[in-house]
């Protein structure tokens, strides 16, 4: 079953139920949003790994919304959209779209061209070898446990130091109980590990129970999301 979430955005009630439907069928996880004015609710308090945007949208339309969404979120994107002129297939691209397809659309290569961007999203974001990793306004030294916030230094205990270590030496995986254990040499474990994770995502997270950057994978464990972006005055 693949971890990657995808918000699905189009006022085409029963378009969104097949799309649901066949995505959560191909082993995704699924959201969906009637307008980009919902979209944006949900997206306040979840991270996405890609969005599927309908471009004619009553109100504010998908090359709008996508426009502006680029202002603060590099979050993946692929238009569906009637209008398969060549222009309009620019103009998406130009607003910050990663594809576009024209309906109706073959699901299967709807699929396929998912993956295609997800696999080529997960390239750019590997982070260098250099003990640093940056995820939204925040910096963290796995060489100093030093961590900052847009540049300023915030306070963490040597425990939370430790544990976003290995957290960052494995961004965009997902880590058990067991995995941070050993990461940890048995400094930390069972339960113990659950109220830190819980204590460091008060100090990075907009909204610790939605959080954004240290997510939870159900029964799996969790994962530091370096692939978010959000602007500081939101954090």
């Amino acid at each position: 079953m693949s971890e990657h979430h995808i918000l699905v955005i189009d006022d085409d009630e029963r378009l969104r139920i097949l799309l649901r439907r066949f995505l959560e069928e191909s082993g995704f996880r699924v959201t969906d949003a009637s307008s980009a004015k919902q979209a944006r609710a949900i997206l306040q308090g979840m991270a996405f790994d890609i969005l599927v945007v309908d471009v004619m949208m009553p109100g504010e339309t998908g090359l709008e919304f996508l426009t502006d969404l680029r202002k603060e979120n590099a979050v993946p994107a692929l238009f569906l959209t009637a209008r398969s002129e060549t222009e309009s297939r620019i103009e998406g691209l130009e607003a910050g779209a990663d594809d576009y397809m024209s309906k109706p659309f073959e699901p299967r290569e709807l699929v396929l061209r998912i993956k295609r961007i997800l696999q080529r999203n997960a390239l750019h974001q590997r982070q260098p070898d250099d003990g640093n990793v940056t995820f939204g306004p925040f910096h963290f030294s796995t060489s100093t446990g030093l961590l900052t916030k847009a540049g300023t230094r915030l306070h963490i205990t040597t425990a939370e130091q430790q544990l976003l270590g290995s957290f960052a030496e494995a961004p965009n995986t997902v880590l058990s109980r067991d995995d941070l254990s050993d990461s940890m040499d048995g400094r930390m474990e069972g339960r113990s590990i659950d109220v830190a994770v819980a204590r460091l995502r008060r100090k990075l997270e907009p909204n610790p129970r939605h959080p954004v950057y240290l997510q939870t994978v159900r029964n799996r464990g969790w994962m530091l999301r370096t692939d978010i972006v959000q602007s500081a005055r939101q954090v």
